[in-house]
């Protein structure tokens, strides 16, 4: 290592940060060592190559250049309404259909509009639509000159949104006889914080309750039961099986799945597809966990967060298997390339166990959530859940401005119609594709193996670097890295000797010498060069170990 690397107990001290935190400080290392140093010639020679955060750097087109051609149609309605410099009114609903069909006739040339129009024509076709009440709804919605009406969701938007969710998060094949309810949300990131907010301040969880993680798990699924406000007891699911040749599988054995089966154990989070290790549940997970909530915790309330699914082939979400305790997160950010756009959705079927546990609540406690609800309703006690999550998310008392704002629901509204024409499902295949490929050639850089997996979605990959070194170089040398080096250490020689950002994988509490690798933010071929340098890192500290003499003869 050089002079001024930092030392072992600085190492120590830095791995007590969150990933994402600590990624800032490995950056600052990768950026440090671009330029001025002995033998490199300016500060271009070496790129920083951050492949630890999971912005892709794909964009989906199509229904991009569909909301913009919807937005020369918006204002055309507007200043039919009312014309003058810089000046419309609000979109007519009488005739709005007819219009916009004569718009696209006499605009042909405009970028997006027959993808829009065939979103429209499919929309109006398989939810049977009025087209008047359709069309004005994202005329008036995109250029966002009313308030959210209702809050949770705008009528047709949520109807769509509800269609795409039953394609691509339960492969097609919605619960039977349930109805599922959406509340649109500022992305996946505000629907984690609403969701354990109102459970807190119904009175459904309480400070200090058990809940369990299925780890690992993105970094804020583990840090928000631990602030004061929460102060959960947490119980941890590892996924800590391997193959017969020592490679980590990232699954879940049933001893681990079992501790779902204890009571006590009020709530489940999952990410599903798993973030980090990026796979989606087995089926005999799945069925084990079914038959736990059949027979054992018939209440257990599950989060499952979905974001992930469209990347795996015949994804079903335990919100379609267990529709009455599931609590569905999915966020539109990484399948569309649409972060900044923050879109996000809750699902919660009407019939759920939460509903049920609130009607069986205290009189006191239904008296003390009365007058938390009572401006809202002559019956608050008949407020369901999926209400209240509205509420809540703007205090109670701005409830009659709540709801994610309109343009950002008829975006959402487009990406979903996009997903149902073959357009769209021909960019699924190609985003797929893609990171699949990056998947190969960062594994064919690093000479390191990872267990086959169909349900892989590949938007991550957590590589465990100890069970690594064991398999390839025997346990000693396993034993020699943990002996010597803090967990986090490989992290600080990629990014001061090869300006490459990874994140620990121990923040996602995982395997302490596992790393993840972001597989959506690079170009293809910087995952070889990633792969490289990783190799070139682990075949330093095998040099190292050999030079110590503590290699037995």
């Amino acid at each position: 290592m050089p002079k001024d690397a930092l030392s072992r107990a600085e190492i120590r001290s830095y791995a007590q940060l969150s990933p994402f935190e600590l990624k800032d400080k490995f950056i600052s290392i990768a950026q440090a060592e671009q330029g001025d140093k002995p033998g490199q010639k300016d500060k271009t020679t070496r790129v920083m190559l951050n492949a630890g955060r999971g912005n892709p750097n794909w964009v989906a087109t199509g229904p991009r250049e569909a909301y913009h051609a919807l937005g020369y149609f918006a204002l055309e309605e507007s200043r039919r309404v009312w014309t003058a410099d810089n000046l419309g009114g609000m979109p007519e609903e009488a005739g709005c259909a007819e219009r916009f069909a004569r718009f696209v006739r006499t605009h042909p040339e405009l970028p997006g509009i027959e993808l829009l129009k065939a979103c429209l024509d499919l929309a109006i076709e398989r939810f049977g639509f009025v087209p008047d009440a359709f069309v004005h709804e994202l005329a008036d919605s995109s250029i966002g000159d009313n308030y959210p009406v209702p809050g949770r969701f705008l009528p047709h938007a949520e109807q769509i949104v509800r269609g795409y969710v039953a394609d691509e998060m339960f492969d097609h094949r919605p619960p039977e006889g349930q109805h599922l309810s959406l509340f649109a949300t500022e992305g996946g990131t505000a629907a984690m914080c609403y969701i354990f907010d109102s459970l807190l301040k119904n009175g459904i969880l309480h400070r200090g309750d058990r809940i369990a993680l299925m780890v690992p798990l993105f970094t804020p699924y583990l840090e928000i039961p631990e602030l004061d406000t929460y102060g959960f007891d947490v119980v941890h699911v590892e996924a800590n099986l391997f193959t017969e040749t020592g490679v980590r599988q990232w699954r879940y054995p049933p001893e681990e799945v079992a501790k779902l089966a204890d009571p006590a154990v009020r709530m489940v989070c999952c990410v599903n597809p798993s973030n980090p290790p990026s796979l989606a549940l087995s089926s005999r997970v799945t069925a084990q966990i079914t038959q736990i909530v059949a027979e054992q915790n018939p209440n257990l309330i599950i989060v499952t967060d979905d974001v992930y699914g469209t990347f795996v082939e015949g994804f079903r979400s335990l919100a379609a298997e267990l529709p009455r305790n599931s609590l569905l997160v999915y966020s539109y950010s990484k399948h569309y390339g649409a972060t900044g756009w923050r879109l996000g959705v809750i699902g919660l079927h009407d019939d759920n166990v939460i509903d049920a546990m609130l009607t069986a609540q205290s009189a006191e406690q239904k008296a003390r959530l009365a007058k938390r609800y009572g401006s809202l309703s002559l019956e608050p006690e008949r407020m369901r859940f999926i209400d209240r999550l509205v509420a809540d998310s703007r205090q109670v008392a701005l409830n009659h401005t709540a709801g994610l704002s309109l343009p950002q629901q008829v975006m959402m509204t487009l990406f979903s119609l996009f997903n149902m024409l073959n357009e769209g499902q021909q960019y699924k295949t190609r985003i797929r594709s893609i990171v699949q490929q990056r998947l190969q050639l960062l594994l064919e850089g690093a000479h390191m193996k990872i267990s086959q997996d169909p349900k892989r979605a590949a938007y991550y990959i957590e590589l465990d670097l100890l069970a690594e070194a064991e398999r390839t170089l025997g346990k000693e040398f396993a034993d020699y890295l943990e002996a010597n080096y803090e967990p986090v250490d490989p992290l600080f020689r990629l990014a001061e000797q090869t300006s490459v950002v990874l994140l620990n994988g121990g923040g996602f509490d995982g395997p302490q010498w596992s790393v993840r690798v972001s597989l959506a933010n690079l170009d293809d071929l910087d995952y070889l060069k990633i792969g490289h340098h990783l190799r070139a890192i682990f075949d330093e500290y095998a040099q190292e170990w050999r030079n110590s003499g503590a290699r037995p003869a």
